[in-house]
């Protein structure tokens, strides 16, 4: 069966087509464009009409995708911008009029447990416990299990959200950081008191803030899913590449060979709720996984 699944996120807005069959996944195509569809979103709880517009254009594209390619089946997954902004409605209907379909507003804890059936999927239980960690544009996933999920939490410390809400210099000033390691250690409390963070023995980090800091540690020239995936990231090197984003500027972010143009001036607020899992959690390394939501969408919508 072909199936074809999207992602919208704060962020990014992401795709992908695959055919699974008899218990076999084989991807045919996966696309990621930065929309920014949450911009303004903390502030005032609305969509701004440029989100909408760039991310309905994104959905126009995709929507070709999946005629051309003879989807039998599709799901549209909408994240925490969309939780979060009173006038979703318009963005909804738009997509409807261009899919066939509403998205689906998914709470924290469901997009935390397909985060975890997509990450863990290739990864052998017995390296269980397992936490999964997915750092998205508005909010980040914490999930903790062996073959399924156990515990979930989702916070408001994406990196769109903290760079929006934080750093207003470039690069950010010293109380600017202060502010933002703050209300990021306060976000991991919470999740800890609903997660054992600090009982899993693998740590897995999803979505594009966690494998652009693995093609940082990589040394890529430029960004590569097929050497990034499943690449183990010691959380010393995570430590470093957070302070290094935090002394770079917009333009010197935007020389670096695998860094995403949309990403250039997030990474930095995504880089640090990074380095503060590491320290929160006590992991010694994390692994870098190019499977995440898109995956468990994909599995999911096949077996229904």
């Amino acid at each position: 069966m072909q199936v074809g699944v999207i992602d919208c996120g704060t962020n990014s807005i992401r795709l992908l087509i695959a055919d699974i069959s008899a218990g076999k996944f084989h991807e045919l195509h996966r696309d990621m464009k930065i929309v920014r569809l949450g911009q303004g979103v903390d502030q005032t709880s609305k969509f701004h009409p440029e989100a909408i517009k760039r991310t309905l254009a994104a959905v126009d594209v995709y929507a070709k995708e999946f005629h051309a390619r003879g989807v039998e089946k599709i799901r549209f997954c909408a994240t925490s911008a969309t939780r979060d902004a009173t006038n979703r409605d318009l963005f909804l209907e738009g997509v409807h009029d261009r899919l066939g379909i509403y998205p689906e507003v998914i709470s924290g804890e469901e997009e935390a447990a397909l985060s975890f059936a997509g990450a863990t999927r290739e990864i052998p239980n017995s390296q269980g416990p397992f936490l999964v960690v997915d750092i998205g544009g508005g909010s980040t996933e914490f999930v903790f299990g062996i073959e399924s999920v156990e515990k979930v939490k989702s916070v408001n410390i994406g990196c769109v959200r903290m760079s929006e809400r934080h750093f207003k210099s470039d690069p950010p000033s010293a109380s600017e950081i202060s502010a933002a390691t703050d209300d990021i250690r306060a976000a991991i409390a919470d999740a800890a008191a609903v997660v054992p963070i600090t009982s899993a023995k693998t740590l897995i980090a999803v979505a594009g803030t966690a494998t652009t800091v693995a093609a940082a540690v990589l040394d890529l020239k430029e960004y590569d899913p097929n050497a990034i995936h499943l690449s183990r990231i010691s959380a010393q090197q995570v430590h470093d590449i957070s302070d290094m984003y935090l002394k770079m500027n917009h333009a010197a972010r935007a020389e670096l060979g695998y860094m995403h143009p949309g990403r250039v001036d997030v990474i930095t607020a995504g880089a640090l709720v990074l380095s503060q899992i590491l320290i929160a959690t006590g992991a010694e390394e994390f692994i870098a996984s190019e499977s995440d939501i898109l995956d468990g969408m994909a599995w999911d919508l096949a077996t229904r």
